[in-house]
């Protein structure tokens, strides 16, 4: 069996870069973006090479859909150089941004930036790399718990990961013919330097959400990156159109 590829988008930090290091963990190949920090992506690869798997980082910014034409020859030269393939086989739509802001003091140039990085960008980008992605291959696309439950604050960024739970059962279906499962993973609140590192920083508010969560602690970016290894992993091949909450039983 020939080695599996994913492209990961935001994989050099937080719970892309879990992800990754998981997925290498498990003998899979990795093109990972980054956006600003080359230096860090480059770490990354190394990290991902030393388990024995091959690997390359790409800069993109998830919310400018203009550059995702050239985005895409980047992604087929780097299969052809590096595995001399013509499709990768997991799809992980990853990167993102935080946004807290209460609704009425929301501005245009917020929600634009939301919508573009967590609704828009994943849409085109996904669109522009089908012909890339392998027949049988997967799409995993990320949410969040703030879709299910309401904390102040986050209601533009969970209506963007609202609309990501309905297209991916919408791709789901379309994209079944090429054999392509599509499904959707959804953390609750984890410590990493996600939004300022709110979660993990601010004792008071780890707090609040730990006495909140049933297993009595916020997550920990193992807790998702393995998650995703799992879900990308053949044993979960056969479902599909799936939103999967790992959060450890938030606001039940």
């Amino acid at each position: 069996m020939s080695e599996r590829i994913a492209l990961v988008t935001g994989g050099s930090r937080g719970l892309g870069k879990n992800a990754v290091l998981k997925l290498a963990e498990a003998g899979t190949g990795i093109i990972l973006t980054y956006n600003s920090s080359e230096k860090e992506a480059l770490d990354v690869v190394r990290e991902i090479e030393g388990k024995g798997v091959k690997a390359a980082a790409l800069q993109l910014n998830v919310g400018n859909v203009a550059s995702f034409e050239d985005f895409t020859r980047q992604v087929q030269e780097t299969l052809k150089n590096i595995w001399q393939r013509d499709t990768f086989d997991y799809l992980l739509n990853n990167a993102g941004t935080g946004l807290y802001a209460p609704f009425a003091e929301t501005t245009e140039a917020q929600f634009d930036e939301a919508m573009n990085v967590h609704f828009k960008g994943p849409f085109f980008l996904t669109q522009h790399l089908l012909p890339v992605i392998k027949d049988g291959g997967r799409i995993l696309n990320v949410s969040s718990g703030l879709a299910r439950f309401t904390q102040p604050g986050s209601g533009a960024y969970a209506s963007m990961k609202g609309a990501m739970e309905v297209l991916t059962r919408y791709q789901a279906k379309e994209l079944g013919a090429r054999g392509i499962s599509v499904n959707i993973i959804a953390p609750g609140a984890i410590e990493t330097d996600f939004g300022g590192g709110r979660v993990r920083d601010n004792v008071q508010l780890n707090q609040l959400l730990a006495s909140q969560t049933a297993l009595g602690r916020v997550g920990l970016p193992d807790d998702i990156g393995d998650a995703i290894a799992a879900l990308l992993s053949d044993k979960l091949g056969w479902m599909n159109a799936q939103r999967i909450e790992v959060s450890g039983g938030m606001f039940l």
